[in-house]
């Protein structure tokens, strides 16, 4: 098969799909694997090492689209990318399509095979814990008083206690954002409602300033907080919220909120989206950071963790189709989003209240 690799278009956005080691795992398999000059440059993987690999380099992201069957890449499938697609494509990315109409209308459209990353990985995202880890360090910035924050510092001195962090969610993104507040010294409540997170939380940190409890025990922590730092992905049919605006007044003056999740009006109900750009945005006084792609800030390092995680499934699709792929690989299967204008993704079609294929009765009418 001709795979194809993409300079990222997201703003500060330095990570690529595939690094020059996973491209001769490739092109050894025997597929031809065709990359955007300059894509790998962020981090830091030079063309050099690619064509050393056995890609071909192209000069612009037209080229790699017009060469390739399956496109892989980071980040969504952007505006500029559109007219660039055809029906034969497969498109392998965090597709992100429930809250993304415009790219999944796109994807219907023309009718392409989009497979969504982020549904994939078994064991969680490689980059979640470098999203938590980043997300924390930039909690305890926003502490600081030239951000606006409570000023108080990450360690205990002269009397003064730390800064408090309450991270919400002990899963891979929240034990990521626990290593860091708790390794730098700070004072750090985590909450989760699952009883096995937060005893292997405890247990992990047992001599560490680390108390755990269960998300309902939030509001005893409000008014005291430095920082609220949110690593519970929410469903995207919710309605409700675990911190709701009205909590904001509850917040002492210069607290802020890490959203790293970062799902709009999702577990926080005042987040949205932003960019390493524009990362700070502020609702009723309380500074919002909601990045949604804090990993591209380290490229070199996410690049290799994005590129191992999903090597596998991209030999699979190569090798045996989507659909063949897919049957043997059920974490595959829950990232099919679509194909021939037929939408599969179930969380897409339910929140967005458009009819959708299950992904059994898509696979069972596949041939072979």
């Amino acid at each position: 098969m001709n795979i194809g690799i993409t300079r990222e278009l997201k703003a500060q956005e330095g990570r690529v799909a595939l690094l020059p080691r996973q491209v001769k795992a490739l092109v050894d398999a025997g597929h031809a694997v065709f990359v955007e000059k300059g894509a790998g440059a962020v981090s830091r993987a030079a063309d050099a090492d690619y064509a050393a690999a056995g890609a071909t380099l192209l000069g612009s992201a037209a080229e790699v689209y017009a060469a390739a069957t399956l496109v892989v890449k980071v980040k969504e499938v952007l505006p500029p990318e559109y007219l660039l697609l055809r029906s034969d494509h497969i498109i392998f990315t965090n597709v992100h399509a429930a809250l993304n109409r415009e790219e999944l209308d796109t994807f219907l459209s023309v009718g392409l095979t989009a497979v969504a990353a982020e549904n994939t990985h078994r064991f969680g995202s490689p980059n979640c814990a470098l999203a938590g880890e980043l997300g924390a360090f930039e909690a305890v910035r926003l502490c600081l008083a030239p951000y606006g924050g409570t000023g108080r510092h990450f360690m205990s001195h002269f009397g003064e206690p730390a800064l408090k962090a309450v991270v919400l969610g002990l899963g891979n993104v929240g034990r990521g954002a626990l290593r860091t507040l708790l390794s730098l010294g700070c004072r750090v409540v985590g909450l989760d409602i699952f009883e096995g997170a937060r005893k292997a939380a405890a247990m992990d940190w047992h001599d560490r300033r680390l108390t755990v409890g269960d998300l309902p025990e939030l509001d005893a922590h409000l008014e005291d907080l430095d920082v609220l730092v949110n690593c519970v992905l929410w469903p995207k049919s919710r309605t409700d919220h675990v911190v709701t605006r009205k909590m904001l007044a509850r917040f002492k003056p210069g607290a802020a909120i890490v959203d790293i999740s970062c799902d709009t009006a999702g577990a926080i109900e005042t987040s949205r989206p932003t960019s390493w750009a524009d990362p700070v945005y502020e609702v009723d006084g309380v500074r919002h950071f909601a990045v949604d792609n804090i990993p591209g800030a380290v490229p070199v390092t996410a690049s290799a963790g994005y590129g191992e995680a999903i090597l596998p499934r991209i030999l699979a699709i190569a090798e045996k189709g989507v659909a063949a792929a897919a049957r043997e690989d059920a974490w595959l299967a829950r990232g099919l989003t679509c194909a021939g204008g037929e939408l599969i993704l179930e969380e897409a079609g339910r929140y967005q209240q458009r009819e959708f294929t299950p992904v059994d009765v898509w696979l069972a009418r596949q041939p072979g």
